[in-house]
């Protein structure tokens, strides 16, 4: 059984797909963006800002899934700017509390919106 995830806590989603979907015990998060889920403005103009935000909104699908940020077993995390990885790095430990799941990093061209930072996750319902 498939399950779709939905919450104000978070921002909706600007296309044709789902905040995240729960199936055979895990959550299955569609990557973030440093999005106000009120507003659907921009939150920062930081990579620490936008970061903090997109770790958030994050964390907000996952509670109403039924998880939690210590349940996360996999990040990918895509940035406009590598040179923003040292700085991410610094809020996404702060934001884990010092859990650390299994992660992959890239670059991109682009992101929506022009934001600097994009996190999706699966974890454990």
């Amino acid at each position: 059984m498939i399950k779709e995830v939905k919450t104000a806590g978070a921002p909706q989603a600007i296309g044709p797909y789902s905040q995240g979907m729960v199936a055979n015990g895990f959550v299955f998060c569609s990557g973030q963006i440093s999005l106000d889920p009120k507003t659907g403005e921009t939150v920062g103009d930081t990579i620490q800002a936008q970061t903090e935000q997109v770790l958030k909104n994050l964390f907000e699908v996952l509670k109403e899934a039924g998880s939690s940020p210590g349940r996360v077993v996999k990040t990918t995390v895509l940035l406009q700017d590598m040179g923003d990885f040292t700085e991410m790095n610094k809020v996404y430990e702060r934001m884990f509390e010092g859990f650390k799941p299994a992660r992959a990093a890239f670059a991109v061209k682009t992101l929506p919106k022009n934001v600097l930072i994009e996190i999706e996750a699966v974890a454990i319902v």
